[in-house]
């Protein structure tokens, strides 16, 4: 079972920050869960929310800064992140808008001709599942990553339609039959965000694939 850390870990250092993921790598995790927006003048961030209200002392959307004033806030870049964690764990990358998908496509594959890392240690996830449809289409080297918190049906069929690798459902859609349909058409299962002990026993106790968590040390 894959030990996933929620931006990094979220639950002991300020999510998706360098400092978090450094954290999580101490807490051995087997992959850090990441992710991006895009800035005015075009780089992918990694920052979670489209504005910077709830994680800076600034205010206002993220696109609307540069990639240099954001990055004095403490919000790093995608490649800088990569390049931080070095291969020591695979990267899970969320995207949060349609746009950012063919320049993070353009990042990891530069990272892969130029760093010596490989496809299969990254992911990418997302709730939009026109991106991942992209991704499938663009680069099918790339593990995808099924993001829902309302249908596992739906998220099975589209899988099924684009070759994904995992299913990442919230941990209460998931019940011991679901994880048995899912598994029995060749999916991996990737659930969040699971925090407390009852709920960790809950899911473990399904045999899921992956758990990713803000306490990675926990699971």
């Amino acid at each position: 079972m894959l030990k996933i850390g929620h931006r990094g870990a979220k639950g002991h250092v300020a999510e998706n920050t360098l400092a978090s993921f450094a954290k999580a790598i101490e807490l051995n995790v087997d992959v850090i869960e990441l992710d991006v927006n895009t800035s005015f003048d075009g780089e992918i961030m990694v920052i979670h929310d489209e504005t910077l209200n709830r994680t800076t002392t600034k205010r206002g959307f993220v696109s609307d800064y540069s990639a240099s004033e954001l990055k004095k806030l403490g919000i790093p870049t995608l490649e800088e992140v990569i390049l931080f964690v070095n291969r020591r764990c695979i990267i899970n990358i969320e995207i949060k808008e349609l746009s950012a998908t063919p320049k993070v496509l353009q990042i990891i594959e530069k990272l892969v001709n130029e760093k010596h890392w490989k496809y299969n240690q990254f992911q990418i996830s997302s709730f939009i599942w026109e991106t991942l449809g992209e991704v499938s289409k663009l680069n099918s080297k790339i593990s995808i990553g099924v993001l829902t918190e309302a249908s596992i049906k739906k998220a099975l069929a589209f899988a099924i339609q684009i070759k994904a690798h995992s299913i990442n459902p919230y941990f209460k859609l998931l019940n011991s039959e679901n994880v048995t349909l899912i598994h029995r058409n060749g999916f991996k299962i990737y659930t969040w965000t699971v925090n407390t002990p009852e709920d960790l026993i809950f899911v473990k106790s399904l045999n899921v694939d992956g758990i990713i968590s803000d306490f990675p040390d926990r699971i």
